[in-house]
């Protein structure tokens, strides 16, 4: 028999594992065919919790070719409200280090080809992503990262891109530009899906990169790449993304988001008091 009293889903990306205590893994149908992979059900910290593993088992699902719309209805049709979304993400600011969280606030959307909602005819939805991400749940988030001494920051706007290429230098100076924090592959569409479903969402984003603006000068620092450093005109060393750089700093950012999760999801509400309850509210015509 199908679980339907699940409270909270996790959607993992890249070094997100999660362990679960009773652990039982469920093949789950939905209307858009396979999600990305079995989903995990069972407890954790005391909270009946579900995880999928976003790439699928030994990801090998890429970004751009993930069946958003299949993850987050087999999240809702076992009775998940609320979705974790840890994700790795490049730092489009000096200041978000590697090894930084950042819990969003705002995102935008430089996606091409991906199913962004449930209502394809018959019925038109225009969902609110005013504020897109949960409140209650990021208010949590930071209060226990602090807490725990997580270097951690509250509030910022992620840049989602199509990926699964990396961006080029001048893609990257225009998100800074634009106001970005963060840069990534998988926030959207999730989080517009989940708010059609009146799921609260929140990403926690862990930095594991300084994408592609940044350059290195050894009397500087980090500055913004150019042919020569902006601050004292001497030479600099480009840095770029590498997918050995991301996996060597997710090996630190995955103990610390088990920690994270360890002391944020007991203090998450049961009962939802946030507006995402009610974000469907007036939206379909």
């Amino acid at each position: 028999m199908m679980e339907n009293n699940v409270e909270i889903g996790i959607i993992g990306g890249t070094g997100s594992d999660l362990t679960l205590e009773d652990e039982k893994r469920t093949k789950i149908y939905t209307p858009y065919g396979a999600p990305s992979d079995l989903v995990s059900i069972g407890y954790f910290q005391g909270k009946k919790v579900a995880f999928l593993p976003r790439h699928g088992k030994d990801h090998r699902i890429p970004p751009h070719m993930l069946n958003f719309r299949a993850n987050i209805w087999a999240m809702k049709s076992i009775g998940v409200q609320r979705i974790i979304s840890p994700s790795a993400v490049g730092s489009l600011k000096k200041e978000l280090e590697k090894g930084e969280f950042v819990i969003c606030d705002q995102y935008i959307d430089r996606t091409r080809s991906r199913a962004g909602s449930f209502y394809e005819g018959g019925s038109v939805c225009h969902i609110s992503q005013a504020d897109p991400f949960c409140e209650t749940m990021s208010d949590v988030f930071y209060s226990e990262g602090n807490e725990l001494g997580i270097p951690i920051t509250k509030g910022g706007t992620y840049v989602c891109i199509e990926g699964p290429r990396f961006s080029t230098r001048a893609e990257s100076k225009v998100f800074r530009m634009w106001g970005g924090d963060v840069i990534g592959m998988t926030c959207y569409p999730e989080v517009t899906l989940a708010a059609e479903q009146s799921m609260c969402y929140s990403t926690i984003a862990m930095v594991t990169d300084l994408d592609v603006w940044a350059a290195k000068c050894d009397k500087c620092g980090i500055v913004e790449f150019n042919k020569t450093c902006d601050k004292c005109g001497g030479p600099i060393q480009k840095l770029s993304v590498s997918i050995e750089e991301v996996l060597e700093t997710m090996e630190t950012n995955s103990v610390n988001l088990k920690k994270l999760l360890e002391s944020a999801i007991p203090k998450l509400p049961t009962i939802r008091k946030c507006d995402c309850k009610d974000s469907m509210n007036g939206t379909v015509m």
